[in-house]
């Protein structure tokens, strides 16, 4: 995807699952908008994209872990804009690639593999001594940071009629994405994330802070996470599969059906106000459904 590629048309469509106190959820489905920068990757990259291009860089350089959607997403962007691109991959380097890195690889990423130690120091520069920023466009993971947070704000614009929603619900890894959601809606919409990290609260402020909102009209919870990040046990394939058979909607292991799960979970609780209308994202990540066994999912 060229970054000036910015207008689309999103498809929005209805949740039919009945709901308490005649709460209405509608779905963006943004899974739809690429094949490979899929969902909301392209909306947190077009800036880093845009910056590299005018500023006549190398190519790109970023952060993640052997089944990230991001990855993915930045090596084949980097590769569609004439650009270089290196992933700083968490772990050591493993026998045989996962499907993600491979197909990041083939799309001209290279790696370098360090230790779970060393990647929590990521942000240090002793560790892109080979990366100089005259040359290389530094992505933090997941896109995170200002650029990446104004892309993700224009996931808004093409919504018409955003006022109708009452909420909007996001799933949440780094709070990118939700800050961006943050700054451009409007005053009396609330804002619903649902972490897939496992631990304390450490999102909450950032994501106030970052997409300039007030605790009132914010609320993160860290309840439905299925046992951590990427983790999918039997509970959470089952609730996909029923999701689709009623829905057709397609979700993945690590984001977005843990969000589906946790919006609908809340609605049964009576969480939403009566009349309620919600806007859930959907941020696409299908990939990583690609190292689950074949039958696992029934799409």
């Amino acid at each position: 995807m060229k970054p000036e590629q910015s207008s689309f048309t999103p498809a929005i469509e209805p949740i039919t699952i009945p709901l308490k106190g005649d709460t209405r959820i509608n779905i963006l489905r943004l899974d739809r908008f690429h094949p490979v920068v899929s969902g909301n990757k392209w909306f947190k990259l077009r800036y880093y994209l845009e910056e590299a291009l005018q500023s006549g860089k190398k190519g790109l350089v970023t952060f993640g872990g052997a089944y990230s959607n991001h990855i993915v997403a930045a090596a084949f962007a980097a590769k569609e804009n004439g650009l270089l691109s290196y992933g700083i991959i968490r772990g050591e380097e493993p026998r045989t690639l996962s499907p993600t890195l491979l197909e990041a690889e083939g799309y001209g990423m290279k790696f370098l593999f360090v230790s779970r130690e060393q990647y929590q120091l990521k942000t240090q520069q002793p560790l892109f001594a080979e990366f100089p920023a005259a040359d290389w466009t530094l992505i933090p993971e997941g896109g995170y940071g200002e650029a990446g947070i104004q892309g993700a704000a224009t996931i808004l614009d093409a919504v018409s009629n955003l006022e109708q929603f009452s909420h909007i619900a996001a799933a949440v890894g780094t709070g990118t994405m939700l800050a961006g959601l943050a700054r451009r809606s409007l005053p009396l919409q609330q804002l619903v994330g649902i972490s897939a990290l496992k631990g304390e609260d450490h999102l909450t402020e950032e994501v106030m802070v970052h997409g300039r909102i007030n605790s009132d009209r914010l609320r993160i919870f860290f309840d439905y996470h299925f046992g951590g990040y990427a983790k999918h046990p039997s509970s959470l394939l089952d609730f996909m599969n029923g999701f689709y058979q009623q829905t057709s909607v397609p979700t993945d292991i690590v984001y977005t059906s843990k969000l589906c799960y946790g919006i609908l979970d809340l609605a049964g609780k009576g969480y939403f106000p009566k009349g309620s209308n919600i806007l859930l994202i959907h941020s696409g990540g299908l990939q990583g459904n690609r190292s689950l066994l074949k039958g696992e999912l029934i799409f």
